[in-house]
């Protein structure tokens, strides 16, 4: 799997290596893998200096682990779902690392034109291609539809110059509870903020963040009346974006949006 700086850890939460030292304000994303993420979910993992990916929970197959909306390049609302057909192991109990791409050659080929079809006259199409050539490295390496996800999103960020270090939920011990979970991974990567979005909002539990002096940061993308770019950020792949504006005006766009972000902190996320 392609993924940055990933350190492992033993079973135990005292044994575990500490992270690379971090700056006094650490902001973590935690956030399952993402077949070319949204722009909504890629500003939320841009704004973060950790990301850790929950490769260890139950694959879901109307989520987006597998699948992506690709917007037309002019045209953003006129959308295509790209999926990976995927085979289960364990059926319903299967989690996210464990599930297999089916078909994978068909997957692949699928995958390669679908995207060449959308974005192949994008002044910017050489640097979508680079996101997409490293993606198909990854059906080649493992087979595993968690790492096509997450190399699709690391070869995302790197385009961008994300500057984080990446690390896998299964090489961190933690508690079961949603909230707890979430709580000790936060704590043992040594973050001092956590970026929630709106759907974690609805069920965090605070105190699980507040016992660690962990702050919650409800994270925000501009409103759909801001403009095209973040009208769609939450219905398509952030493919469209690069496609649209490119990597350098794309990187100033999240900056703007993780700056923003960074200075707010909520412990109260019920009210938010």
């Amino acid at each position: 799997m392609l993924r940055s700086n990933v350190s492992s850890s033993p079973a135990t939460t005292a044994s575990c290596p500490s992270p690379d030292p971090r700056p006094s304000s650490a902001a973590v994303a935690i956030h399952q893998p993402n077949l070319f993420p949204r722009l909504s979910t890629l500003a939320k993992l841009y704004a973060a200096d950790i990301r850790i990916v929950l490769d260890d929970v139950q694959f879901t197959r109307r989520d987006y682990q597998h699948r992506t909306r690709l917007g037309q390049l002019g045209d953003p609302a006129r959308t295509q779902w790209l999926s990976l057909a995927a085979h289960l192991p364990a059926g319903r109990a299967t989690v996210i690392g464990e599930a297999v791409v089916a078909e994978p050659e068909r997957s692949r080929r699928r995958l390669a034109l679908l995207i060449e079809q959308y974005y192949r006259h994008s002044r910017y199409w050489p640097v979508v291609a680079r996101v997409v050539d490293a993606t198909l490295a990854a059906f080649d390496a493992t087979g595993r539809i968690g790492a096509v996800a997450e190399a699709s999103t690391t070869a995302l960020l790197d385009e961008l110059r994300w500057s984080g270090q990446t690390m896998m939920s299964s090489d961190l011990p933690s508690g079961n509870g949603r909230s707890e979970r979430l709580g000790d991974l936060a704590g043992l990567v040594g973050a001092t903020t956590y970026l929630c979005g709106t759907g974690g909002m609805s069920y965090l539990e605070p105190e699980y963040f507040s016992s660690r002096n962990i702050g919650i940061i409800p994270f925000r993308t501009p409103a759909e009346s801001t403009g095209e770019m973040w009208a769609s950020a939450r219905r398509i792949s952030a493919l469209w974006a690069l496609a649209t504006v490119g990597p350098q005006r794309l990187t100033q766009l999240l900056s703007a949006v993780a700056a923003f972000n960074r200075g707010l902190l909520d412990l109260r996320p019920s009210t938010a």
